[in-house]
């Protein structure tokens, strides 16, 4: 299934993307075969990346060792977002049981968050690990607003909101309260950032379709929240952050690149809807892409941070 896809390749909005690639690297299909992918995370120890197929309710794994993909976990309660902690374990949020888990180095799963003030959480979409820690996720409702991806069912909350897991105690904090449909997160390398994405508009015609900015304060709440980039292309779901701070979203059209100053510099085409991805490999300096059925990858002149 490995292949050089039509419809891929880099678009230049500004001389500084031109320096993240080489004229002959090019996209490669790594596989194809789901339904809607989601949460990228790699595991450099195994060299091994894990992702979602969401509607179908499995877990899949693509082995850099010998280009195979096989199903990693099934069912998986129609996992969503996932990343690796500091200690190498998966993190995971789940639709079906609207938790979050983390799978534990003998394969034993540990609840780390189902509940916010004795209340049922909606459905946790994306989630990144700190440095301290701590484990931030999204809450929106996209998990059960269907039996697409979840079950139907009335939300318990009065809201949409990113949530914080103290590292000392499992306690959960609201850290956010005037996002639509909060989404992908991601911290800046020196952590002292938060990037969130609102996807409101998926549902609300005049919704918001952006990524927006929070200053990390050291008791673990979040300050400011500005606007930092709008969609131009349907909305931005889960995204990374390099070394160097530029961002790396995914849009309808492919996965678009932001300086930190706000620049979108340019735009990796891919030939479905770009839902989340990951940077990988010994040097993370290989981008793995989620479209909407298959999984891609690219190598670009940047390096992801260990975190994510």
């Amino acid at each position: 299934m490995t292949g050089q896809p039509d419809g891929t390749g880099f678009e230049v909005h500004d001389p500084r993307f031109s320096a993240l690639f080489a004229p002959h690297i090019h996209v490669e299909r790594l596989w194809t075969g789901a339904r809607w992918c989601e949460g990228p995370a790699w595991f450099a120890a195994g060299r091994y990346l894990v992702w979602s197929d969401i509607p179908n309710n499995r877990m899949m794994r693509w082995d850099e060792t010998d280009g195979s993909t096989s199903v990693f976990r099934s069912p998986s309660n129609n996992s969503n977002g996932n990343t690796v902690d500091g200690q190498g374990r998966l993190v995971t949020c789940e639709h079906l049981t609207r938790r979050v888990t983390r799978t534990e180095h003998d394969g034993s799963i540990t609840v780390l968050a189902d509940r916010f003030e004795g209340k049922r959480l909606n459905s946790p979409n994306d989630v990144v690990v700190h440095s301290n820690g701590s484990v931030w996720f999204s809450d929106p409702t996209y998990g059960i607003l269907t039996d697409y991806e979840g079950d139907v069912c009335e939300p318990e909350l009065g809201g949409n909101h990113v949530y914080r897991i103290d590292p000392a105690d499992g306690s959960v904090h609201q850290v956010t309260g005037d996002f639509v449909q909060p989404n992908g997160l991601a911290f800046s390398p020196d952590e002292r950032l938060l990037y969130i994405a609102d996807t409101g508009a998926s549902h609300l015609p005049e919704g918001p379709a952006h990524i927006r900015r929070f200053e990390v304060q050291g008791d673990g709440t979040l300050r400011g929240g500005e606007v930092f980039a709008t969609c131009q292309s349907g909305f931005f779901d889960g995204f990374r952050v390099d070394r160097e701070g530029r961002i790396w979203t995914s849009a309808f059209d492919g996965v678009h690149c932001y300086d930190p100053d706000g620049t979108r510099i340019g735009i990796i085409r891919i030939p479905e809807i770009v839902a989340n991805l990951t940077f990988g490999g010994a040097k993370r300096n290989r981008l793995f892409i989620c479209g909407t059925t298959s999984l891609y990858a690219v190598y670009v002149f940047a390096n992801g941070t260990t975190m994510g």
